[in-house]
């Protein structure tokens, strides 16, 4: 596996496979890696001849006061992890080596897409989303690049990016992954004591029971759903953000619940985050 630490670096691998007819898949992370992760890989594998995982957790997308700095990082687990999984390259540049030393200078502008739902908690956030991977699609040139359905609202909004700006490269989608015990998967579980861990279970519990709800026939009604659910994770959490069900591709809001809707929250546990969703298959 090799170890890329520059942007040339980076493209001239990418570009040497593809002269050899091999196509390339990138799956951008912030590291601390988990299962979700990984899953991510197996998919990219099955989409690609060679595989790109960056590795980098980006300060533009990071409030004034969010935790950058305290960031879980641990890179040589990261890069054992993404060596046994059989990953060709991984691209980890400093913010330096990304930005220059005069930091980010242009940046996208917010759509629609990126100012409701958690672009609304945290204004800025997707304009660095949208801003580092498009540099990322820029420097490894991906024919695929995947990315976790946990993060609806950024698949979403990538692929408005990709779209309206004609960006060659395919966006896919990957399953939310979750743990035995229902929570999804987030490098941020970290920050959860055991205590508010246990009451974040509400998360998955709540979405649980909307969807059964739905599938016999109890309620299709959006409002209800997100007001029972709302109900529900207020036992539970510090703070309930947002509960919502609108359309997976273009973020409105839907009357009733159906097939790709998305039922999507953010609630604090302490001082934690965290967000989890489930699209109605």
């Amino acid at each position: 596996m090799k170890i890329l630490r520059t942007k040339k670096a980076a493209s001239a691998t990418s570009a040497a496979w593809r002269r050899d007819g091999q196509s390339v898949a990138l799956v951008p992370t912030m590291g601390y890696l988990h299962d979700g992760h990984l899953s991510l890989v197996r998919i990219a594998k099955k989409r690609a001849d060679r595989v790109v995982v960056s590795v980098f957790v980006n300060p533009t997308q990071f409030g004034p006061n969010e935790d950058f700095e305290r960031y879980p990082r641990d890179e040589k687990r990261d890069f054992a992890l993404l060596r046994k999984a059989g990953v060709d390259a991984v691209f980890a540049p400093t913010p330096e080596e990304m930005y220059g030393r005069e930091g980010a200078t242009v940046s996208l502008s917010e759509s629609a897409l990126s100012t409701v739902m958690c672009g609304a908690q945290r204004p800025g956030h997707f304009a660095g989303v949208m801003q580092v991977c498009l540099k990322l699609f820029n420097i490894v040139r991906p024919d695929v690049a995947v990315f976790g359905e946990k993060d609806a609202q950024q698949l979403a909004v990538l692929r408005r990016m990709a779209r309206d700006l004609d960006v060659p490269v395919k966006l896919v989608g990957a399953p939310l992954v979750r743990e035995g015990d229902g929570l999804a998967l987030s490098s941020r579980n970290t920050y959860l004591s055991p205590e508010e861990r246990k009451r974040a279970l509400a998360l998955s519990s709540a979405l649980a029971t909307a969807e059964n709800d739905w599938r016999e026939g109890r309620c299709d009604d959006a409002r209800r759903a997100v007001a029972s659910i709302r109900r529900r994770i207020a036992k539970a959490a510090d703070s309930v953000d947002y509960v919502v069900a609108v359309d997976k591709d273009t973020l409105e809001p839907v009357e009733r619940l159906r097939p790709g809707v998305l039922i999507a929250l953010a609630a604090r546990f302490g001082k934690t985050r965290l967000i989890d969703n489930h699209i109605l298959r």
